[in-house]
């Protein structure tokens, strides 16, 4: 049986799975398991069964290359039928994870034993997918649909001691798992019980269907265009209404629709980007992370407050810092309002933000963070700033201490070169709101140390961002292609396209807003302030802010927003404007369709992410897509910029590309040598990453 070898311990029959690294459910696997079973239902002098595991993991989940290819019998579903149907009661023995289809063979058997540190999860939703092999079925049985659904939609596992209390597990022993989960078929067999998992409907109550519908109405509403999440609510419901097995064919059906859907299939490529861009080229294992016991922050404004926040919210002691005590108590009181409609929410305790306040030690004076582990400069973006609380920072810090800059676009070499302590210099940039966005961009520049980059990826990950390693360049990834669609959101406007056309394309697409519309949310004039310290000119975006409209602050920006409205009305205004820029510009306006209109925001932007992977910006095409979906609310079933781009073919964009520069005479717009050369090859993005 190869990767399964069985022993017998007291009419006991261990199966012990053995195929490294994380015992995963390939068809081998499956095929030992299978016959373990049946020849142990065979055996007249075995009583019970045990499926054990070699090394730290039970089962990590199905194997993912299998995925698409012809199927080997037996299947998983059929493998946990054949389990739950054995004659002779069979028990897991749990340690390390059980994952995806490692749960769901758990879920098959009669018993279920762990160890204390064992993790229990059905991630299958972070694949785009949902549990296929009974799991959603199973579960809600077991242990109730109110407390099986959010398990199930979050993906995440929780802990042996949770399992426990939920009724998952049977029993949690601080070792020898094996032996006890021997005991414990033992017993099964002496009483003969069967398994709960095919329990019938009349276990499930009418409160629980209540409290699972109210669950579910959430879900669907966040759900943001995720086929999964819709699937999944399907199934589960189908455990109030259906026996078993009718419940199991319904869930088949879905998970085999979501195997071949192609916002599923965006979904796995997000899930396994993520893992990848945690793999920083050039770091290897031996190469450890400097210790962050203490954080210090420059400038209390929003950016600045935020990242504080961040660090408070993970135990960790930051000093906010600012140079007088105006703009320090506002920063003080706008964390501790942002605090209180948590607190509002249900979503913190009062406790537990009182904690986070004493973690906050507001300071006036650089000199305050002298003894912070990590600092971070988020002051105003401007160079001479800068490099004037560099200088100083590399005065008056610790020896060893990161010295991060949260700046969006500058130039991170030149910053450091107001130090003495380049080694320890590099870009921490957050995403706005701090604390709540996700993405952290860590800016490598070169003579940056290996160790500093490591510290800032490990405590980007303890600050619960997704941390993605980036060159140094103008904009670095993700504000380097922000410019670029909102360069031909600007020529669309004078080309003919309204502000109204333009954010229903992106909102359509799967965006929760266009470009105006966020302009006007953050403010035009922030934009305004930076074309003209850059010598760059929008003319309509420009004429807006000379107006004096700067969005929804002053009540009207592309829109209107009459009586503080957050939602904006067309303007005949800006209509007539925009129409007087493009007579004054010599162009012929026309209508666009928003095919075309979408083409044009995003085709801009794949060839500046084509450019990006030439400058080696960025390590990999995913790491794009990450960035875009983690920082800019890119709809992660569409699979990010790059993956999109694949999607629709590189010879497509490179041709649509070509002819916009044609049209406008702008070469910027001529496609990138190394998008030029995948659609000749016939190629994707993605193949870059599996040239390594």
């Amino acid at each position: 049986m190869g990767l399964i070898s069985t022993t017998v311990l007291r009419k006991v029959a261990i199966a012990t799975i053995d195929n490294p690294p994380v015992n995963a459910l390939g068809a081998a696997v499956r095929q030992g398991l299978a016959a373990a079973i049946a020849q142990a239902n065979a055996d007249a002098g075995v009583a019970a069964i045990v499926i054990a595991s070699a090394g730290k993991a039970f089962i990590a989940g199905a194997d993912i290359s299998e995925f698409g290819e012809p199927p080997v019998a037996p299947s998983l579903p059929d493998l946990l039928d054949a389990i739950e149907a054995s004659a002779k009661p069979v028990v897991a023995a749990i340690q390390g994870v059980a994952l995806g289809g490692g749960l769901e063979v758990a879920l098959a058997c009669h018993g279920r034993v762990a160890l204390p540190g064992a993790k229990l999860g059905l991630p299958e939703i972070k694949l785009g997918l949902i549990p296929g092999a009974g799991g959603t079925q199973r579960l809600p049985r077991l242990i109730r649909a109110a407390k099986a659904f959010p398990m199930m939609l979050s993906g995440e596992p929780v802990s042996a001691g949770q399992a426990l209390d939920d009724g998952l597990l049977d029993e949690v022993v601080p070792s020898d798992v094996v032996a006890a989960a021997a005991r414990l078929a033992e017993a099964l067999a002496a009483e003969g019980r069967r398994p709960m998992t095919s329990a019938t409907n009349g276990t499930l109550t009418e409160a629980d269907r209540e409290a699972f519908e109210a669950l579910a109405k959430d879900a669907l509403r966040k759900a943001d265009g995720m086929p999964n999440v819709a699937a999944l609510v399907e199934a589960v419901r189908a455990v109030f209404t259906m026996s078993y097995a009718e419940g199991q064919a319904v869930e088949r059906k879905l998970f085999l629709s979501l195997v071949t859907d192609e916002r599923s299939k965006a979904l796995r490529h997000v899930f396994f980007a993520e893992r990848e861009v945690a793999k920083v080229r050039g770091i290897g294992p031996e190469v450890k992370p400097r210790e962050i016991a203490s954080a210090a922050v420059i400038g209390a404004g929003t950016m600045g407050g935020g990242i504080a926040m961040c660090f408070a919210n993970a135990g960790i002691p930051v000093t906010l810092i600012e140079t007088a005590q105006a703009a320090l108590d506002n920063g003080v009181n706008r964390i501790s309002a942002t605090y209180d409609i948590s607190v509002q929410r249900g979503s913190l305790t009062l406790e537990a933000k009182a904690h986070r306040m004493t973690l906050i030690r507001p300071a006036l004076g650089i000199a305050a963070a002298a003894g912070a582990d990590v600092v971070i400069e988020a002051a105003f973006e401007e160079m001479g700033v800068k490099q004037q609380i560099f200088g100083e920072l590399s005065k008056i810090a610790k020896p060893g201490a990161i010295l991060a800059s949260n700046t969006s676009y500058l130039d991170i070499p030149t910053i450091a070169a107001a130090t003495t302590r380049q080694q320890d210099v590099l870009g921490m940039h957050f995403f706005s709101p701090a604390n709540v966005m996700k993405l952290l961009e860590v800016v490598r520049p070169q003579g940056v140390a290996d160790d500093a980059v490591a510290t800032a990826v490990t405590l980007g990950r303890k600050l619960g961002k997704v941390p993605v390693v980036v060159g140094n360049g103008f904009g670095f990834v993700g504000n380097r292609m922000l410019e670029q669609r909102t360069r031909a959101a600007e020529r669309l406007l004078v080309a003919g396209a309204l502000p109204h056309e333009v954010d229903a394309a992106l909102v359509g697409f799967g965006f929760k807003m266009g470009p105006f519309a966020m302009a006007d949310l953050a403010g035009n004039d922030v934009g305004w302030r930076s074309r003209k310290a850059r010598g760059l000119k929008a003319p309509v975006a420009d004429a807006i802010c000379e107006a004096g409209w700067f969005g929804q602050k002053t009540g009207r920006g592309y829109y209107i927003y009459p009586q503080g409205a957050r939602a904006g009305q067309r303007c005949p205004e800006v209509e007539a404007l925009i129409a007087r820029i493009a007579i004054e510009n010599g162009v012929t306006r026309r209508s666009f369709t928003q095919e075309e209109i979408l083409a044009r925001l995003l085709d801009p932007m794949v060839n500046e992410g084509a450019r990006i992977l030439e400058a080696a910006i960025a390590a990999r095409p995913g790491d794009i897509d990450i960035v875009w979906i983690n920082g800019y609310n890119w709809p992660a079933w569409r699979g990010g910029p790059m993956f999109w781009a694949d999607s629709v073919g590189l010879d497509v964009i490179a041709k649509r590309l070509q002819a916009q520069a044609a049209e406008i005479g702008d070469k910027a717009l001529e496609p990138a040598p190394l998008l030029k050369r995948l659609a000749a090859e016939g190629n994707r993005f993605a193949s870059l990453t599996s040239r390594g």
